[in-house]
């Protein structure tokens, strides 16, 4: 009963709210008004107040709601952490290898396949002064950007 006479003072007062502002030639922003404030006397007379009324006031209800954001609140944690890392003990380690395995120095033309304290590095030859440098064909040199591309595992 209570509940029902505030959505009927919240109404009314949004009706006179919506009624000024018709007043003062603001039309649209009337209607809407009076829009919002019809909503609380539509709510009671379809019977929603009383059943929320009825909901509010069960300890069971409230359980059963606790129960629910207990449920959400394991489940958002497990995929928060299935996220973060791998599912088993396996594939974080193969990640972590993988990771670990292509590393590539920023000034690098070519991508490292191996690791560095296991092969020698090629001493690179000098250029003969006779013969100038000749510039790469256009779609020939995509070494670095291969190398980008091998360093982040594409």
């Amino acid at each position: 009963m209570l509940a029902e006479t505030i959505c009927s003072a919240v109404s009314a007062a949004g009706l006179g709210i919506a009624a000024i502002t018709a007043y003062r030639k603001r039309f649209l922003a009337a209607t809407r008004i009076a829009a919002y404030s019809l909503v609380p006397v539509g709510l009671v007379m379809t019977g929603v107040v009383e059943w929320l009324s009825d909901i509010v006031f069960k300890p069971s209800v409230w359980l059963g709601f606790g129960l629910l954001a207990l449920a959400w609140l394991l489940f958002m944690t497990t995929r928060a952490v299935e996220r973060r890392g791998g599912s088993t003990r396996k594939e974080r380690k193969a990640a972590r290898a993988a990771s670990q395995g292509d590393a590539v120095s920023p000034a690098a033309s070519t991508p490292s396949l191996t690791s560095a304290s296991t092969t020698a590095r090629p001493q690179p030859q000098p250029q003969s002064k006779k013969k100038p440098q000749q510039a790469a064909a256009p779609g020939e040199d995509f070494s670095d950007i291969e190398a980008i591309l091998k360093k982040h595992g594409i």
